[in-house]
């Protein structure tokens, strides 16, 4: 503490600007201003002192940028396709520094340590209640003893900024546990319903808006989507408008004192022989009679105080600015010190606040100078107390200007317009209301009633200042009751009905305010997600349109019956995150009723994927890239057995064939390849009863009935774990997915078909497949060479095209059938016609030397006999040495040093003279 006495103060703000205005606007009252670099460069740090309820104190300042730490999923829930999408409802979620924002954190910790007081100087909302939260997780890490205080300000002026100081209170950990609640919900309902939308969809169609490209990413935001919602309604109820023609009948006189325009008191009808009738008799007896005049003040009165909605919705109406520029022009005015907070819901102002004071400053300025004179006068009785709109969100006061200026050079146009609605607004709303005088006159022709205002304004008052609105003189003719006269024109005039206009984004504000959809301070950012996903569009008007994309997402879930783009849902989540802030309700409790909802709702939707397709296909060409079609990239069929980390999930690859792969891809390579005669598979809820890791769920596989044997049928329930004898004799038969491909190394040929075995791994001990013995696995089983070489020897003593000569091991005699994949098509070979019975055996490899004795054997070695014929080994055999040569995969397992183009082990495949025969 370098000598210095009295209590040494870490105060932070939200940002470096108000920090030093804060440090200056303080440092005036205890000394000198000085400061240094942090181990931030953009969050200096100030010095000075200062004495807070008469105790010395030495104050250190510095700052965060916003969010000090992020809220996110575990590593290994982080990528995409690392687990089914319905687990991140319970994933594990953490709160973070993250790497761009350490050296605040830094700062942080080491000044902490000289300090015993914490004074947060953070905004006075939810979000910066809960940024508070996270600077003192921080600073009380490295200093357990911090006294902890908050300050509350609503603008940086002298006045607020001490008072401030001099009447800290302790920060409010129910406003910080109702942001954690919403940042929690929203970033598993978002990342869950993201991924399931961009992974169906984004590669299953042509999408052709500006800027698509294979990253694309289809989000979906629990404020978002219901704000896309309002302006697809919009647009629906336009589309589906049909006009209709109605008739009214008009009517004007005029005279020497003027025209007046009486408008008929039905309105209008429909009925075309109906008006034409009622017309006719006005036409027949057209003489009008005067039944009513009425005279009476009427007053036009000023808006209520600036809130940030009204802000948003006025800059967008008056200058066309939009939201999302309306508050970051407001913010630099706001950190600059020319205006209050401009996040508020606050529309009526504290008794205690001094509203002259206000007024005073403005008197200065050349154009509304004289009107704030004016105000001030108390002959001139213009002044009156603001009204109230009836929201306070018991942390900011309304918008209203903090600081005189006539212009500042470094000034956009825009903050010179934001500038001037702020200071002309707080002017009206403390202004007496315009007073007109009304007159309504009301006239009977042939027993139909007919009426006409005019207007006199007798007094402007707040419209003199408040140049945004108008409301003009409309002078009629003196009438009196009783008097008769002959209208200049009476007419039957035709109309249709007309739609309603498109969403202004004024309109939509009002929408999103009325609905609760977002906060004030977030709205914005809703909007402007909608316009960068490219799911709206807005025109120069500032009118919205949805674009073909976002009405195909609207319209799918709409289809579905899930409203998940109406406002309900979000609108029961904002009550409950201020019921939390309120403490009627706890944060645990909102997590879990909410979350359970949404989960609900998701895994209905992911059910109900194809109405969603559907949509899309109304808007968009099928592209000829793996899609979404089928869903299955995210449809887990079991846990991963070698990372142990993550799921499998069914998948398609780009040639349509289907395998089963890990989504911690290309982390984990772990894939099991199917058989390639597979049209369609889909996954059942059924769990296999013996494999293991589970559950493995089993999968309703479809088969081209060209590509199979005729003793198959094309629909099979299977199991992909490595219990189904089916799946393997097909995979053999017709090859894997991967049409066994050139180059793939020893382990992943035998990924391509595990045994239960190998993927159970020291989890569960299993007996020999063959004599049922647990002293050795089914590969190492004696009885395969002993039995092979019987089958040898029976087949080398029948002739070649007997195939009843060849029996299997269970007595039964073998068949002869053709291959029908790419790789062995032709190609004949013998199957046991007992369906309980796994013998295989190859026609050309009965023939063969002793070298291949073993390609006569059950379903489980079928796969040495291709694979030693491409010179790899079989599924199941140990790594072996060939000619003193060994090689080890990426693995770590060892694999054959042969070539496995023609098996030869004096060259490797690159050589090989028969290669690409």
């Amino acid at each position: 503490m370098s000598g210095r006495g009295g209590t040494w103060v870490l105060n932070v703000a939200e940002k470096p600007s108000v920090a030093k205005s804060v440090a200056e606007i303080l440092s005036h009252a205890g000394g000198g201003l000085r400061s240094r670099d942090g181990r931030s460069r953009y969050n200096r740090i100030f010095e000075f002192d200062y004495s807070i309820r008469g105790q010395r104190c030495h104050m250190l300042m510095t700052s965060v940028t916003g969010h000090l730490m992020e809220l996110e999923f575990d590593d290994r829930f982080r990528k995409w396709h690392s687990c089914d999408p319905a687990d991140l409802y319970h994933a594990p979620v953490r709160k973070h520094v993250p790497q761009d924002k350490l050296d605040i954190k830094r700062t942080l910790e080491e000044e902490a340590r000289k300090c015993q007081w914490l004074v947060l100087w953070l905004d006075c909302d939810r979000e910066g209640e809960n940024i508070a939260f996270e600077v003192v997780e921080v600073c009380t890490s490295a200093n357990h003893h911090l006294n902890v205080w908050r300050a509350h300000f609503s603008a940086l002026t002298n006045r607020e900024i001490h008072e401030a100081v001099q009447n800290l209170v302790r920060p409010n950990r129910l406003f910080s546990d109702a942001v954690d609640a919403r940042q929690e919900i929203d970033l598993r309902i978002g990342a869950s319903f993201t991924r399931f939308q961009t992974l169906l969809l984004r590669d299953a169609f042509v999408l052709d808006f500006a800027g698509a490209d294979g990253n694309i990413v289809l989000s979906y935001g629990p404020c978002q989507f219901p704000t896309l919602g309002f302006i697809v309604e919009r647009y629906w109820e336009i589309q589906s408008h049909e006009p209709e023609e109605f008739w009214t009948i008009n009517c004007s006189h005029t005279s020497d004192n003027g025209t007046a325009t009486f408008n008929w008191m039905r309105g209008h009808l429909f009925d075309y022989t109906c008006s034409v009738i009622i017309y006719e008799m006005c036409v027949e007896e057209p003489t009008a009679t005067v039944q009513n005049v009425r005279h009476q003040e009427k007053l036009k009165y000023p808006p209520y105080p600036l809130s940030t909605v009204e802000l948003q919705k006025r800059a967008s109406r008056y200058f066309r600015i939009s939201s999302e520029h309306t508050m970051k022009v407001a913010e630099e005015l706001y950190q600059a010190g020319f205006i209050s907070y401009p996040r508020t819901e606050t529309d009526s102002f504290s008794s205690s606040m001094d509203l002259h004071a206000i007024v005073r400053e403005q008197e200065q300025h050349p154009i509304w100078g004289p009107y704030a004179l004016q105000l001030l006068n108390t002959e001139s009785r213009l002044w009156r107390n603001p009204g109230s709109g009836g929201h306070d969100d018991k942390a900011h006061p309304p918008i209203h200007p903090t600081k005189f200026s006539d212009g500042e050079s470094s000034w956009s146009q825009d903050h010179h317009k934001i500038y001037e609605l702020v200071v002309r607004h707080f002017l009206a709303c403390v202004s007496q209301p315009a007073v007109g005088a009304e007159t309504t006159v009301e006239i009977d022709i042939a027993g139909e009633q007919f009426s006409a205002s005019g207007r006199t304004i007798i007094a402007k008052n707040y419209l003199d200042v408040y140049r945004f609105e108008s409301w003009g003189d409309y002078i009629i003719p003196t009438y009196t009751i009783g008097e008769q006269f002959l209208p200049t024109t009476l007419t039957l005039d035709s109309g249709v009905t007309r739609p309603p206009p498109l969403l202004s984004e004024s309109d939509l504000l009002s929408c999103m305010d009325k609905a609760a959809i977002g906060t004030d301070a977030t709205m914005h950012d809703h909007i402007k997600k909608c316009l960068d996903r490219h799911y709206a569009t807005k025109d120069s008007n500032t009118r919205f349109s949805p674009t073909n994309l976002g009405e195909a997402l609207v319209m799918g879930y709409d289809v579905m019956g899930y409203e998940l783009w109406k406002p309900y849902l979000r609108s029961m989540m904002e009550c409950d995150m201020k019921a939390v802030s309120m403490g009627t309700k706890i944060k645990s409790e909102v997590l879990e009723s909410c979350l359970q909802q949404m989960k609900a709702c998701f895994l209905d939707a992911r059910q109900n994927k194809a109405k969603l397709l559907e949509a899309m296909g109304i808007f968009f060409e099928r592209s000829n890239r793996s899609g979404g079609d089928t869903g299955n990239a995210v449809e887990i069929v079991r846990p991963c057995g070698v990372c142990r980390e993550s799921n499998m999930g069914l998948k398609r690859n780009s040639n349509g064939h289907f395998m089963v792969g890990c989504l911690s891809y290309p982390l984990c390579r772990n894939v099991v390849w199917l058989p390639g005669a597979i049209s369609e598979a889909a996954i059942t809820s059924q769990i296999c009863p013996s494999c293991s890791p589970g559950p493995v769920f089993l999968i309703q596989f479809k088969f081209r009935r060209l590509e199979i044997p005729p003793n198959y049928d094309i629909d099979h329930l299977g199991c992909i774990g490595g219990c189904d004898a089916t799946l393997r004799e097909l995979t053999e038969i017709c090859g894997t997915g991967s049409r066994n491909l050139p180059g793939m190394t020893a382990r992943a040929q035998r990924a391509a078909y595990p045994s239960s075995d190998s993927q159970s791994g020291h989890r569960r001990q299993r007996s020999c497949a063959h004599c049922r013995q647990t002293s050795h696995a089914s590969n190492d089983c004696p009885s395969l060479t002993s039995h092979a070489r019987g089958v040898h020897s029976r087949r080398s003593q029948n002739p070649r095209n007997d195939p009843g000569q060849i029996s299997c091991h269970c007595g039964e005699p073998c068949t002869l059938r053709t291959a029908n994949t790419e790789n062995n098509r032709g190609r004949k070979f013998y199957t046991c016609q007992s369906r309980d019975c796994d013998f295989f055996l190859w026609e050309d490899n009965g023939n063969n030397d002793g070298s291949q004795r073993q390609s006569a054997s059950h379903g489980r070695s079928c796969r040495s006999s291709s694979s030693s014929r491409r010179g790899g080994r079989s599924r199941g055999q140990r790594a072996t040495e060939t000619d003193g040569v060994a090689f080890v995969s990426a693995t770590g397992e060892r694999v054959s040093g042969r070539c496995y183009v023609c098996g030869d082990p004096s060259h490797f495949a690159n050589v090989c003279p028969n290669r690409g025969r």
